[in-house]
């Protein structure tokens, strides 16, 4: 069983950042991946990073151009960058490891999970 870690959330008001956190136990060439659960509605894609060259990334609509998806393979580690929060992007954010290298949108293409990061913007 594959443990990924997740840190750096917590309260923000709206246009401020946080860089969220994910730490995985060992390196691996499958896809990386954020998603968001707000109270009351699906998890959803947020954005996906591949494992190698050239480190393809995807993102969401609702967050391309203020998320940035990032890793540090010799960390085992990739960040989620986000700038010009809204109220709107409140939920709780999951790490997720894919069961392929190619990048997919879809939760069922994701096989381990960690256990959440809280982000909740002011407005």
């Amino acid at each position: 069983q594959v443990q990924l870690v997740e840190s750096g959330g917590g309260l923000v008001q709206a246009g401020g950042s946080l860089r969220l956190s994910c730490v995985a136990p060992e390196r691996s060439g499958a896809v990386m991946g954020w998603f968001r659960q707000a109270p009351g509605k699906e998890r959803e894609f947020v954005a996906a990073i591949q494992s190698w060259l050239p480190l393809s990334t995807f993102y969401a609509n609702s967050v391309k151009g203020r998320f940035t998806i990032s890793r540090d393979n010799a960390k085992n580690t990739v960040f989620l960058q986000m700038n010009s929060l809204k109220p709107e992007d409140t939920a709780l954010y999951y790490c997720a490891r894919s069961r392929s290298a190619t990048i997919s949108t879809a939760l069922r293409d994701y096989v381990y999970w960690g256990q959440g990061t809280q982000v909740t913007v002011s407005s």
